[in-house]
């Protein structure tokens, strides 16, 4: 049997596209033209020798063989780019101070912090996990390098917006909940301490939707109520990222509760120009980020098909849209459609600190 060596440069295109949702936009991103990267799946497909697209309504979705190839894909990049990283960093030295919310600790901190070490083992490493004001003011003082916070990014110097995450309903993933949505009966909700970003847009919405609401539970972390949740004490706001086993995200409109904003992620650097040590932190945290930020969107995506909302059309043909699951027989179904979900509504607006 002749052994088969996949081009990473096809992989990269092949990957990258997944996670924009485009191809003609993973073009841009990897400098080659629409055409290129055409003939690179082609030549992924051959090496395979198996189809990895299949046709779907309108576009294409990943086959059985596309989603197994899609993730060792990804595992052949992360380690080509993690020996990259090592090889031209055996000398780089250096103390590095991460902040970062609660929301991102599983998603950065044994994937990121673990590859850098890997790849710089001389370089000193200190994380804090925060709320946003403590964040945002230790970058600014200069006691923290990096900063991973919710805004816009214009809350502290040299901040740069990273994404707009789509902010969901929580509730017990169970299905259990004190809640029957009886006339007159206010809703139970969870929330963290004030101030408070998420506890903020929550009763907003509430108040504009009429529906009336009492403060349940209030905690200081997201330990405390991500167990109040799973518990069926009530419903919390959070983004789809970082959500625990006990817990899922509802639906648009389930449960009849109002639609939310979206929220702006930033990163911020205490300096306009970091060291090399940070600099390299910094990107791996963003590469880190751009897969859960691609699923918290296609759950936007899902929830708005479950919910039969219109979902407006999209001039470029190439959208990557998932559908739910009960659809595709409890396989991921991702469709090359010319179609995409709604522009995020506008960010929690206030001077809210988480």
């Amino acid at each position: 049997m002749q052994r088969v060596t996949f081009d990473l440069d096809v992989l990269r295109s092949f990957v990258t596209g997944m996670e924009l949702g485009s191809f003609a936009k993973a073009a841009n991103r990897v400098g080659r033209s629409t055409s290129a990267v055409s003939a690179q799946l082609k030549k992924l497909e051959e090496q395979v020798g198996t189809p990895l697209f299949r046709k779907a309504g309108r576009g294409l979705a990943l086959t059985e063989a596309g989603e197994t190839m899609l993730a060792y894909a990804r595992r052949l990049l992360d380690l080509n780019d993690e020996a990259a990283a090592a090889v031209r960093g055996v000398d780089l030295e250096g103390w590095v101070r991460l902040g970062l919310q609660q929301d991102f600790g599983d998603v950065l901190l044994s994937e990121v912090l673990g590859r850098f070490s890997r790849a710089h083992p001389r370089v000193r490493i200190e994380v804090r996990v925060a709320r946003n004001a403590e964040l945002l003011e230790r970058v600014t003082s200069g006691r923290l390098d990096l900063a991973l916070a919710w805004g816009d990014g214009m809350g502290a110097p040299h901040g740069e917006r990273l994404a707009e995450l789509p902010m969901r309903w929580i509730g017990s993933a169970a299905g259990c909940s004190a809640w029957t949505g009886a006339e007159g009966e206010p809703l139970p909700l969870l929330a963290i301490e004030a101030p408070c970003r998420f506890r903020d847009a929550a009763a907003a919405a509430l108040d504009r939707a009429g529906i009336p609401w009492r403060l349940a539970f209030t905690s200081p972390d997201l330990g405390g109520l991500w167990a109040a949740a799973a518990a069926g004490l009530g419903f919390t706001v959070r983004t789809p990222i970082g959500l625990p086993a006990g817990v899922r995200a509802l639906g648009s409109g389930e449960a009849g509760l109002p639609a939310l904003p979206a929220l702006p992620l930033a990163l911020h650097k205490a300096e306009a120009e970091p060291g090399l040590p940070t600099a390299r932190l910094a990107a791996l945290v963003v590469q880190a980020l751009q897969r859960p930020v691609e699923i918290a969107r296609g759950v936007q995506r899902e929830a708005l098909v479950e919910g039969r909302e219109r979902i407006a059309p999209l001039e470029h043909v190439g959208r990557l849209v998932r559908k739910p699951e009960a659809q595709v027989r409890g396989h991921r179904h991702l469709d090359l459609l010319g179609a995409a979900g709604p522009r995020g509504g506008r960010g929690a607006e206030g001077g809210a600190e988480e």
